[in-house]
């Protein structure tokens, strides 16, 4: 994550707040793994799939420790995805991510964290997701 650009970024926070168009054009403009991310993370098992199958492990992997997934969480971990581990974290809003992204004047993935937290807090999931 931390190679995009921040208007990426920002774009990719943005579809949390329900601007369709931005994840139209993140899936149209190079960026369809960011899409299929924000999709899955919003509840798509289709776009968690499609991560998987297009080689993005990662990323599912990610949507799934946001789920507080312990195994995904591990897989992150033992595949150095420290980053993704710790922007899990961050969206389960604990202080240590929060700290350690403000610390390293990462103020985007503080944004990004904020708004997965409020999508996902206001939201009623009902899917299964793959084991890691």
């Amino acid at each position: 994550m931390l190679h995009y650009p921040v208007k990426i970024l920002l774009a990719f926070g943005e579809t949390f707040s329900g601007n369709e168009e931005l994840l139209d054009w993140l899936l149209k403009n190079g960026y369809p793994e960011l899409a299929a991310l924000s999709s899955a993370i919003r509840g798509s098992e289709e776009a968690f799939k499609w991560l998987i199958k297009n080689g993005h492990r990662e990323l599912a992997a990610l949507d799934s420790a946001i789920d507080d997934n312990k195994q995904a969480y591990q897989w992150l971990m033992q595949h150095e995805f420290y980053f993704l581990a710790l922007l899990s974290d961050a969206c389960r809003n604990q202080p240590e991510a929060l700290a350690w992204l403000t610390r390293n004047e990462l103020q985007i993935f503080i944004v990004i964290a904020s708004k997965i937290k409020f999508f996902r807090d206001n939201q009623i999931f009902d899917h299964h997701k793959i084991h890691f």
